[in-house]
């Protein structure tokens, strides 16, 4: 009776395809949707690789994966990969549906899938993947996930036993994931601007794991990533078997030492976030069994996509478009500290709140009091226009944040954004976006643009 419905829900997702096709709709994730309403048990039952890679994580996961999978394509190898659908259940099970005849059966030797946290324990256990990267656990859209020791419960109950694992040794609470599972950690060398002790707001690993004795940093990076110990119980940040030893922004170069062996790769974004997801790739690569020389070839050619970093400059002003994850304390407030910490004078345009909670919830705005807007006092940005429903918020945030109020502005239409700035020669500006903001981003990058060429950077 189960293959019935397998083989009933197969044929019908399917037909969704084609008929998605023939309707030039896009429902990247409906035919796994309809095939696990059709049979609950369908990702059981469908043919999958042979080989399967699957990459998590709060911060990074999609970045990461589509490293992974561009580099072993560049390889000469076929991938399912679910780049182009969502990363929970459903999108799990349209890229294997894509991927299979009228049996079931799957036409690709390995799969590479992003899979949302909260989703693990759903995927992890039919899917039964070879290695899991976990990028970091940190704190993140609180209505949903609650709190990163909650999705590391569900994570962790969904790890199969024969899974091996890729571990960012600077997170102290994904690095301890699995703990019967065989591991491989990487980590980041202390940066100069690396802190003694926890700066941000939020904290989510002040206490010892083991003992609940309180944890001391040796070098904290953001929140709680970092290097830490326990004084009390001696419990310590794993050993890193791949360690960042220079990260070299001027020469495009990242510098690692692999259990005592150093080798470079090209670096493709001094983004510290970028820098992790780029190691993960590179840990798992030469996991699995990829040369230094194999890497470092395939890496020369890749960029960020510019749907989450682009920097152009035009009469000579720098825009810069950085993602800033709505809901997400930590990534926004690591970019806000980036920007404060880059030279020169700086003009800034914040539109970081979540479009679907939005729509779905009301008056939810504890994310906005767990990141550091004081991290835009600094006196180098002279500006900062807030845009959005909760603009009113956020502008009340800064000003308890002891903003200058002179330096703060709320625009409250759309169009009008590129007029609130002062396009002046030497001071930058940056666009800082959720990331179901992007067609917002794209048309005021396009505004700012037209802008600067018509005023050649005099205004």
């Amino acid at each position: 009776m189960g293959k019935l419905r397998f083989y009933f829900a197969l044929w019908a997702a399917k037909l969704s395809i084609v008929a998605l096709r023939v309707t030039k709709r896009n429902g990247t994730n409906f035919p796994g949707k309809l095939a696990v309403k059709l049979c609950p048990d369908f990702l059981k039952y469908i043919g999958k690789p042979g080989f399967i890679i699957a990459i998590t994580g709060t911060n990074g996961k999609t970045t990461t994966s589509n490293m992974v999978c561009d580099i072993l394509e560049s390889r000469g190898e076929r991938i399912i990969h679910n780049r182009m659908g969502s990363n929970i259940l459903s999108g799990v099970c349209t890229s294997l549906i894509r991927a299979s005849g009228f049996t079931g059966k799957c036409r690709y030797g390995k799969g590479v899938f992003e899979v949302d946290e909260r989703s693990s324990l759903l995927v992890y256990p039919s899917l039964q993947p070879d290695y899991i990267v976990c990028t970091n656990l940190v704190r993140d859209s609180c209505r949903r996930n609650a709190h990163p020791h909650y999705i590391f419960d569900i994570i962790n109950r969904g790890i199969p036993k024969k899974t091996k694992l890729i571990l960012n040794a600077d997170d102290m609470i994904s690095s301890r994931l699995g703990k019967d599972n065989e591991k491989v950690y990487y980590s980041i060398d202390r940066l100069p601007g690396d802190k003694e002790r926890p700066f941000n707001i939020i904290n989510d690993m002040a206490v010892c794991p083991e003992c609940h004795s309180h944890l001391e940093y040796d070098y904290v990076r953001y929140n709680h990533i970092g290097r830490v110990c326990c004084p009390a119980c001696g419990h310590t940040s794993p050993r890193a078997d791949f360690l960042v030893t220079e990260v070299d922004g001027a020469g495009k170069g990242l510098t690692v030492n692999e259990n005592g062996d150093v080798y470079t790769y090209p670096l493709i974004s001094d983004s510290v976030f970028h820098v992790y997801d780029q190691l993960a790739a590179i840990a798992l690569l030469r996991t699995m069994g990829l040369t230094n020389d194999e890497l470092a070839d395939a890496m020369k050619p890749m960029k960020i996509v510019g749907s989450r970093y682009r920097e152009d400059v035009v009469g000579g002003i720098k825009v810069i478009s950085h993602m800033a994850k709505g809901q997400n304390a930590p990534a926004c407030s690591t970019v806000f500290d980036s920007v404060r910490n880059a030279a020169g004078e700086k003009e800034v345009v914040l539109a970081i709140e979540d479009l679907h909670d939005n729509i779905e919830t009301s008056e939810n705005i504890s994310f906005i009091y767990d990141v550091d807007f004081e991290f835009l006092g600094d006196d180098s940005i002279k500006r900062v226009v807030v845009v959005g429903k909760r603009a009113k918020d956020m502008y009340l945030r800064m000003l308890l944040a002891d903003i200058p109020e002179d330096r703060l502005f709320i625009c409250s239409d759309d169009d009008k954004i590129a007029d609130y700035l002062t396009y002046t020669k030497g001071r930058d500006i940056y666009l800082l976006y959720e990331l179901y903001q992007i067609p917002l981003y794209k048309k005021l990058w396009g505004h700012i643009i037209r802008r600067l060429k018509e005023t050649g950077g005099e205004q």
